[in-house]
């Protein structure tokens, strides 16, 4: 059967560990960026976005924001997707 199951997407979200936070603008307001989602491509390499939470406090709205080329953060990236993998496969089925 599992040459005939469609698997859509496969996507994580991360937390960005306090070290490796920014902040960026949308809008006229400033977000710090606390979440990673980081998708598999259908070609086998990784996309991600960044998420976070406006620096004046509040809900704000779900804005994404583009990933800085940063080694440590190409890492923190590279480390989860892995993680994940290897999380997905010892999974134990439906609980």
């Amino acid at each position: 059967m599992s040459g005939d199951v469609e698997v859509s997407a496969l996507a994580i979200n991360v937390t960005i560990p306090e070290a490796l936070r920014w902040t960026d603008t949308r809008r006229g307001e400033s977000f710090t960026l606390t979440t990673l989602n980081v998708r598999l491509l259908p070609d086998g390499h990784l996309a991600a976005k960044a998420y976070g939470r406006p620096v004046g406090g509040g809900r704000g709205a779900y804005v994404s924001f583009p990933v800085p080329d940063r080694p440590e953060l190409a890492a923190l990236i590279a480390q989860a997707a892995g993680r994940a993998g290897g999380l997905w496969a010892a999974h134990r089925g439906l609980g």
